[in-house]
């Protein structure tokens, strides 16, 4: 049993967060009923397994056994009915998720967590239709979800400090690391910080300062690298050395703005988009997506348990 005692999950939605969340779930030995529009769900869903069940936390699973917890459910109120959680995974198209949480509202237990994976809406919108949306809870993962911990919990004006923590606790109990945010903005955090990369690194290449690939190698081997160790915040502390952030922002940080206001602001013409994704094919189109996400998760999973050795070997650290 889950240790918050929550042993069934509907999973509404079956792309490929959905299946990422459908993967990790039973991995925990919960019950996943997937509700979803696709008519090929069942063997998307079993494809998805085994691209993502060796590169799970805590070792390689085999797909097989993982199947014999799942089961599918085409209709939502159906699907919903009797379940514990429920994690939405649809589109972010707020009609169609209004639509969904009036109807998962009804439907699922008075006592089920209500979650929803977007990316960029608010709890308040998607709960605009419900009776009562004090429930619904954004618990947005970051790519990949089976695999990578952070969650991003934000609530809405209805929902009740409880249930946040219920959420907290729910995602804990399967690997995750919840983060709750203490304001909703648009787009959270994770995404924002996303953002703010992305947008340099199309300037940097739509410029002719480096390639695509050179930009890729920069990032990995460097502030990627140092990131995955410490976050920006303790990055910076130490690069004041005794001094620590203080003295680092009070000596170089008069050269932020001017470091900032040069930053570039890309268009998304057509132009850029077919640019970019020409050289996206030329360099990634010789492997098929299930061999790019199981290299990138390989990788990721390596870093994760070298981070969780040296934990070990040094709690205080």
């Amino acid at each position: 049993m889950n240790a918050t005692g929550r042993t069934t999950v509907a999973v509404v939605g079956a792309g490929t967060i959905g299946v990422g969340w459908i993967t990790l779930f039973l991995a925990h030995g919960l019950t996943v009923r997937v509700n979803s529009r696709r008519p090929d769900a069942e063997s998307h869903v079993a494809e998805g397994l085994r691209t993502f069940a060796p590169t799970l936390p805590g070792g390689p699973r085999d797909p097989r056994e993982l199947v014999r917890r799942l089961e599918f459910e085409p209709d939502v109120a159906r699907a919903v009915s009797g379940v514990d959680v429920v994690q939405e995974n649809a589109p972010e198209n707020l009609p169609l998720k209004q639509e969904l949480f009036r109807i998962i509202g009804e439907a699922a237990p008075p006592t089920a967590l209500l979650l929803s994976s977007t990316s960029t809406l608010l709890p308040d919108l998607m709960g605009a239709e419900m009776k009562d949306s004090s429930r619904l809870v954004v618990g947005h993962p970051f790519n990949s979800p089976h695999l990578v911990p952070l969650v991003e919990i934000v609530g809405g004006g209805q929902t009740t400090p409880e249930t946040l923590e219920e959420a907290a606790d729910f995602y804990r109990s399967i690997g995750k690391t919840p983060v709750e945010l203490r304001r909703a903005v648009p787009r959270f955090v994770a995404n924002r910080l996303q953002a703010a990369l992305l947008q340099e690194s199309i300037h940097l290449v739509r410029e002719g300062v480096v390639t695509m690939e050179e930009l890729d190698t920069v990032v990995t081997r460097s502030i990627g690298l140092r990131w995955a160790a410490v976050g920006p915040f303790e990055a910076f502390h130490l690069g004041g050395g005794e001094g620590g952030l203080r003295g680092w922002l009070s000596h170089l940080g008069p050269g932020l703005e001017t470091a900032w206001a040069e930053l570039g602001r890309p268009r998304m013409t057509e132009e850029t988009v077919e640019a970019l994704g020409a050289e996206a094919e030329r360099l990634f189109g010789d492997r098929t997506y299930r061999r790019l996400a199981q290299d990138r998760d390989h990788k990721q999973r390596a870093v994760l348990d070298a981070l969780d050795a040296v934990r070990a070997a040094d709690p205080a650290g």
